[in-house]
């Protein structure tokens, strides 16, 4: 079979962008520094670059001196690792120097520095990361990832029960890329060591596990990729699971929203995977929202809207939706999902200082009739002025 030819990187814009050849220049001044991973990868697949990763043959002490030399920042991040973040007119690359493994416990390497690329390369975790560019935008590939990257195929470099075993988080890496980038099934190889090895994965740090997990959730290809990992045993070492594949496969793809429905308990999911406490907010509002559906009134719509907010509103309207019977593409639903843009929640119109103006003094008691009085607001449609309100406050003031 003829050597398959490499296409060249040399008309990326983002391999083009001055800072980056900038830092690139400077560094092969002295060492050979390529581009390496996920902006190689993502470009011959066609789909944005985001973060840019190089890898030298310089020590890391080497890139401090010519980055600081150059006049750019350097930061130290993982200096352990061989790991130096340059920064260059507030864009930042991490520079690696080539490594070999000597030691792995299947969460942390013990390594080595190298000038091999070759050997940089073998310790990788999938061919289609393990591929690098220069400057100019030749590719140089050692464990054949552009045949996989044509075939959109997620492949463990080497033996993939040997790269699992030096990191278990790769078992979920391997189910995250495949369902972002791959196609079709996943390479058997690397699932079957996936299930061989999954005990592996209670070795792993819940913070890694998290990220991991709902990095895939929000891939194109996650439902199916998911329901997989349920089939073959997987998914449940990670989190119970409900099987609401239907549900699942009608959200947006949003991490969240999805890991509300796949969840089996919600209720522990904070502590499960130490979600921050933004994420808890969101799905503790998913678990106490009322169902949603066109058939409630405009009045009803509004004053759940109002006490929701409009991101929760959101929320709770595509769960609803994507329980019912309904098409998604359904108008009904398309407006009530829109209410959240087309309607603005109004302001009380009184608030603390009015009641202070009628002899009130800040308190508890102060409190209780302001929430009374929204609740009467609310009930009538944000209707009633100002003026209505101030005639209420005094139904309440010698109330217990």
């Amino acid at each position: 079979m003829p050597k398959r030819e490499l296409p060249s990187l040399s008309d990326q814009p983002w391999l083009n962008e001055p800072r980056l050849q900038a830092v690139m220049r400077a560094l092969n001044a002295d060492g050979e520094t390529r581009v390496a991973g996920g902006a190689v990868r993502n470009a011959l697949l066609g789909v944005p670059v985001a973060d840019i990763d190089l890898a030298t043959v310089l020590l890391p002490e080497q890139v401090m001196a010519i980055a600081k030399a150059a006049g750019f920042g350097v930061h130290p991040t993982g200096l352990e690792h061989g790991t130096i973040t340059v920064t260059h007119q507030k864009a930042a690359f991490e520079v690696t120097t080539l490594r070999r493994d000597i030691e792995t416990d299947g969460r942390h390497a013990v390594v080595v520095f190298t000038t091999n690329w070759a050997e940089d390369a073998a310790r990788r975790d999938f061919t289609i990361n393990a591929m690098y560019c220069d400057v100019g935008g030749k590719i140089f590939d050692f464990t054949k990832g552009y045949a996989d990257i044509q075939k959109r195929k997620v492949k463990f470099v080497g033996v993939a029960a040997e790269r699992i075993t030096e990191d278990y988080l790769r078992i979920l890496r391997f189910f995250r890329f495949h369902a972002w980038y791959g196609k079709n099934l996943p390479d058997t190889a690397g699932l079957e060591a996936c299930v061989e090895l999954k005990k592996g994965l209670k070795k792993l740090s819940i913070e890694r596990v998290r990220q991991e997990l709902l990095k895939l959730l929000a891939a194109p290809c996650a439902i199916a990729t998911v329901q997989l990992m349920a089939q073959v045993g997987i998914l449940k070492s990670v989190l119970p699971h409900t099987e609401q594949w239907r549900v699942l496969e009608r959200l947006p793809s949003d991490p969240i929203l999805r890991l509300f429905v796949l969840a089996r308990d919600r209720k522990t999911l904070k502590d499960r995977l130490r979600l921050s406490n933004d994420d808890s907010e969101r799905l503790q509002a998913l678990i106490s929202a009322p169902d949603l559906s066109p058939a409630l009134s405009e009045v009803e719509q509004r004053r759940i809207l109002y006490h929701l907010g409009a991101a929760k509103w959101r929320d709770a309207v595509h769960f609803s939706l994507a329980q019912s019977k309904a098409k998604l593409d359904d108008s009904s639903w398309r407006a009530l999902l829109n209410l959240a843009t087309t309607w603005v929640p109004p302001r009380l119109p009184v608030k603390g200082t009015d009641l202070i103006g009628v002899g009130l003094h800040p308190g508890p008691k102060m409190g209780q009739i302001l929430s009374a009085l929204e609740d009467w607001w609310v009930a009538n449609d944000f209707t009633p002025t100002r003026h209505d309100l101030m005639a209420r406050v005094g139904r309440y003031k010698d109330q217990r």
